[in-house]
Order: structure tokens, then C-alpha cells, then sequence
């Protein structure tokens, strides 16, 4: 991405800090969900699987159980930075972390370091229960809970996890949002000196 461009409508982002918050970023500013093979894209991105997964029976109706999990977790999260309780959101990402997640297993490479596989293939529900624990770890955990920060930018909905140094981060991306923001201040700055 060139600094100080959006990200192309394409382009799938994971500098929130959670997965649970990358997937709540994946329909701003336009769907980025929108295929099968952006779904493989994201989920391998996450980390949830290894690059080399196949996921054989991904299909529509895993864009559309991942889709309804990100309106659950977007109502949660927002409720939570409004002081706004979304308790049948709660309620449903509760029966989605029920599910067991994917197995990880340690496997020797050819090159003899370590990797992360899966034990077989996940299918859906495993793979959205451990988006879903994901959400439920977050913010039920006080120190991380307390680390939400809605991005600043104008109409940007983006959550993110503020971990830097003196908690100081006002945008979900420096090069986005921040770059607009500087963009704007440099050009109300320009307009003033000309009058």
C-alpha cells in the first residue's frame, strides 16, 4: 500500500491486534469478504490456519456464518467503547465460542524447524468458535478491554488495540487515517496563511 492511500477495496488488513477486531475491519470502507477465496485469504492471514490449508468444504455458507459472527462482535465491541450493553449479541457469540476450535499439532518442516499444521481439515464452526473465544477473551479480560480505542479518522468504525508506548495511538493505521488527518491539517494550515 502507498503511504497515505486507502487500502485497495481488496486488500485485507490485520493491524488491530486481535482477529476478533480484524474481522469486525473486514467490510470498512467496502465488503472485503466477499468470496470464498478472500475468506481463505483472511483466515490464513489471521493465523486461525496455515497458509498451505486447503479448506475443502469452504463455500457460501462459511462468508455468511462469518459475516453474522462480525455483526455480533462489531455490536459487542461498540457497546462496550459506548457503555451500551448488546446482550443478544453476546448471547449468540457465546454459543459460537461453544464449538470446539482447530487442533494445532507441531510438525518437524524439510528444513527441520518446527510448524504449526492442523490436525485434518477445521470446518467452519471450529474455525468460528475460535474467532468467537477470540471476542470472549478480549473483552473479558480487563487489561486488554481497557486497550480499545475506536480510530479517530473521520468515519472510520475501526477498533483496534492500542499497545503502543504511552497508549498514545489515535488511528487504526498511520498510513490511512493518519496520513488524512495530517493531509487535512496541512491544507487548513496552507488556506489560513494564504488569508
Amino acid at each position: 500500500m502507498a503511504l497515505g492511500t486507502d487500502p485497495a477495496p481488496y486488500e485485507l488488513r490485520f493491524d488491530s491486534g486481535r482477529s476478533c477486531l480484524d474481522l469486525v475491519a473486514t467490510n470498512h470502507p467496502v465488503e472485503r469478504l466477499d468470496s470464498v477465496a478472500r475468506l481463505r485469504a483472511w483466515l490464513a492471514g489471521t493465523g486461525l490456519v496455515p497458509a498451505a490449508a486447503r479448506l475443502p468444504e469452504a463455500g457460501p455458507q462459511w462468508l455468511a456464518a462469518f459475516r453474522e459472527l462480525r455483526g455480533h462482535i462489531a455490536q459487542l465491541v461498540h457497546g462496550e467503547l459506548d457503555g451500551r450493553p448488546a446482550d443478544a449479541a453476546l448471547e449468540r457469540v457465546n454459543a459460537l465460542a461453544a464449538a470446539a476450535p482447530p487442533a494445532p499439532r507441531a510438525v518437524r518442516s524439510a528444513e527441520g524447524a518446527l510448524v504449526r499444521v492442523l490436525c485434518g481439515e477445521p470446518n467452519c464452526a471450529a474455525l468460528v468458535a475460535a474467532v468467537a473465544r477470540d471476542a470472549v477473551e478480549l473483552l473479558t479480560d480487563p487489561a486488554a478491554r481497557a486497550l480499545l480505542r475506536q480510530c479517530e479518522g473521520d468515519n472510520c468504525p475501526i477498533v483496534y488495540l492500542d499497545t503502543s508506548r504511552g497508549r498514545r495511538r489515535r488511528w487504526c493505521s498511520s498510513e490511512v487515517c493518519g496520513n488524512r488527518e495530517r493531509v487535512a491539517r496541512h491544507r487548513r494550515r496552507a488556506a489560513l496563511a494564504r488569508t
